[in-house]
């Protein structure tokens, strides 16, 4: 289940899954996702953006 604020939030309508970021990094402000043996980082900064880095 989505968390209210993902659900106010204006989704499109299409099959993409879509991911609440605190529920990614469990309350905190990282986590980690691997694509092809590369690991990237996910930061929710203190202004509440999202920074991709690998």
């Amino acid at each position: 289940m989505l968390h209210s604020a993902v659900e106010k939030a204006k989704i499109p309508k299409d099959e993409a899954p879509t991911y609440n970021a605190v529920e990614l990094t469990k309350n905190g402000s990282v986590a980690r996702i691997v694509l092809e043996n590369q690991i990237y980082t996910l930061r929710i900064t203190r202004s509440g953006k999202l920074i991709l880095t690998k």
